[in-house]
């Protein structure tokens, strides 16, 4: 999800909901401590130079329960970030605790925040040799002597 999108989505809403990829709600009373941008300047493991940017919520718990963050002061919030950090409408990571520190995406179902699962992956696979797709191998067409062997290339 961009900035602009969760910018739309704020000024329909009357709460706010974050859900974790688990279903568990983030509690009602969390607060939003940083909205920023993060660079990321980077060699892949084949060589390519790479750059990439995001905007960054991250979202914690505190023992102030009496209070909810209500959507017209996130959409502020993120104004003012725009206005101040020069951020443009760039995909959104959240970080929330959770055992570590977790990066998350972000969607929305109509009603509720989507913190969203990422990956690794690897970016240079052409310059590594790894297949877009893992061959398939019967075991039966295997002669498991020769490949068991040292220098069978069975690992």
């Amino acid at each position: 999800m961009k900035l602009s999108e969760i910018k739309n989505k704020l000024s329909q809403l009357d709460k706010i909901y974050f859900q974790l990829p688990n279903g568990e709600i983030v509690p009602h009373h969390f607060h939003v401590t940083e909205v920023g941008k993060i660079t990321k300047n980077f060699i892949d493991c084949g060589g390519t130079v790479r750059n990439e940017e995001v905007a960054n919520f991250q979202l914690w718990n505190a023992n102030d329960y009496d209070h909810q963050l209500h959507p017209e002061k996130l959409l502020s919030i993120i104004e003012l970030s725009e206005k101040v950090l020069e951020i443009g409408d760039l995909e959104i990571e959240v970080e929330y605790q959770g055992d570590t520190i977790g990066k998350f995406g972000l969607d929305f179902n109509g009603t509720h925040f989507l913190l969203t699962t990422k990956q690794t992956d690897c970016l240079a696979k052409d310059k590594c040799g790894i297949p877009d797709e893992k061959p398939k191998v019967k075991l039966a067409d295997l002669n498991a002597e020769a490949c068991c062997a040292p220098g069978g290339n069975c690992c």
